[in-house]
C-alpha cells in the first residue's frame, strides 16, 4: 500500500513538472498578481489586531497593550457617528440608483450602426474616466465657480441667479454622484457591452420575424441574455455601501458643506494620518468596523439574488 502510495506521488510529481515546463510562461504570468494579492493584500491582514490595541510605534504592534473592543465602542458612541454613517449611506445608495445607466449606455452602442457615430460616443464616455481625480475635482470646481463658471454663466443667461454651489450642503450630494456618473459611464458600460456581444444572433432574428420591435428586442432578448452580469454587479456594488472612496470627496468638502460630505472614509482619513496625533488603532477598528458590515452586507444580498433567481456571487 505504502509502495503504491509513493509510486502514485512520483508520477503526480513528474506530470507536475513536464506541465510547468510546458506552460512555464503562463505560470510566470499568474504568479505575479497572486504575489501581489499575498503581499498587498494578505500579509497586511496580520496588521488588523492594531484595532484591538493601544497601538504605539515605539513598542511594535506585539508591545501595544490590548484593550479589546475599546476603539469600537469609542466609535459608536462617537457624537459624530450617526452623521457620519448616514452622509455614507445616502451617497452610497444616491449612487446605486445610477447602477442602470451604464447598462442603458451599453444597449444604446449595441443598436447604433454607424461605426464612426459609435467609436466617438464611445471615445468621449470613455474619456473622462482617466482623468485623475485632483484634476476631475479642479475641473468641478471651475465649472461650478461663482464668478466664472460655465454653469452659473448659463444660469445668469436665462435670467437666474449665480450661486456658489460648493457653499450650499444641498447640492453636495448631488454635485459628487452626477460628475461621478459623467466621469465612470463610458468605462462601466464595457462590461456590459461585451456581455451584449455574446448575444446569440439567431435570438435576435427570430424575434424580427417575430415582429417584435427594438424594445421588444431588449427587453425579451438583451436584458435576460445579460441578467448573471448585471445581478452579479449590483450584488458587489451593495456589498462596498460602506466604502465610498476620500479622495474625491475630501478634495470637494470645505466647511460650508461639512454636515453633508463627512463620512466614514474622510473621518478615518483625518484620524489616522492628517490628525496632529495619528489614532491609528481608532481608524483601523473603522476600517475594521467597515468591512465586517460589507461582507454582511454582500452575504445578505447575495442569498436574497439566490433565492430569486439562478445567479448569485457565490
Amino acid at each position: 500500500m505504502n509502495s503504491l502510495t509513493k509510486k502514485n506521488d512520483k508520477s503526480f510529481l513528474l506530470s507536475l513538472r513536464r506541465e510547468i515546463r510546458k506552460n512555464w510562461s503562463l505560470y510566470v504570468m499568474a504568479a505575479i498578481p497572486v504575489a501581489y494579492l499575498i503581499i498587498f493584500k494578505y500579509l497586511p491582514m496580520y496588521g488588523v489586531q492594531i484595532a484591538f490595541r493601544d497601538y504605539a510605534p515605539a513598542k511594535g504592534i506585539t508591545g501595544s497593550p490590548w484593550v479589546g473592543f475599546k476603539h469600537f465602542q469609542k466609535f459608536i458612541s462617537n457624537y459624530q457617528f450617526k452623521q457620519i454613517v448616514w452622509n455614507t449611506i445616502a451617497i452610497s445608495l444616491y449612487q446605486l440608483l445610477t447602477f442602470p445607466l451604464p447598462i442603458v449606455l451599453a444597449i444604446f452602442l449595441n443598436y447604433v450602426k454607424k461605426e464612426r457615430f459609435k467609436k466617438a460616443v464611445q471615445m468621449v464616455s470613455y474619456a473622462p474616466h482617466f482623468i485623475s481625480t485632483v484634476v476631475m475635482v479642479g475641473i468641478i470646481i471651475q465649472f461650478l465657480d461663482a464668478r466664472s463658471g460655465v454653469v452659473n454663466a448659463l444660469i445668469t443667461a436665462v435670467g437666474g441667479e449665480a450661486k456658489n454651489f460648493m457653499a450650499y450642503p444641498e447640492y453636495f450630494r448631488h454635485i459628487y454622484v452626477w460628475t461621478g456618473v459623467w466621469q465612470g459611464i463610458g468605462y462601466s458600460s464595457i462590461i456590459y457591452i461585451a456581455a451584449l456581444s455574446g448575444v446569440s444572433a439567431e435570438l435576435h432574428e427570430a424575434a424580427i420575424i417575430d415582429g417584435a420591435n427594438i424594445v421588444k428586442r431588449i427587453w425579451h432578448v438583451d436584458l435576460p441574455a445579460i441578467r448573471p452580469t448585471i445581478v452579479i454587479m449590483l450584488i458587489m456594488q451593495c456589498g462596498s455601501i460602506l466604502s465610498v472612496g476620500y479622495e474625491k470627496i475630501y478634495l470637494l468638502q470645505n466647511s460650508l458643506n461639512r454636515n453633508q460630505s463627512e463620512i466614514i472614509s474622510t473621518y478615518v482619513y483625518k484620524q489616522g494620518i492628517a490628525a496632529a496625533l495619528p489614532q491609528y488603532s481608532y481608524s483601523t477598528a473603522i476600517g475594521l468596523f467597515v468591512a465586517i458590515v460589507n461582507v454582511i452586507l454582500l452575504i445578505l444580498v447575495n442569498q436574497i439574488t439566490k433565492k430569486l433567481g439562478e445567479t448569485s456571487l457565490f
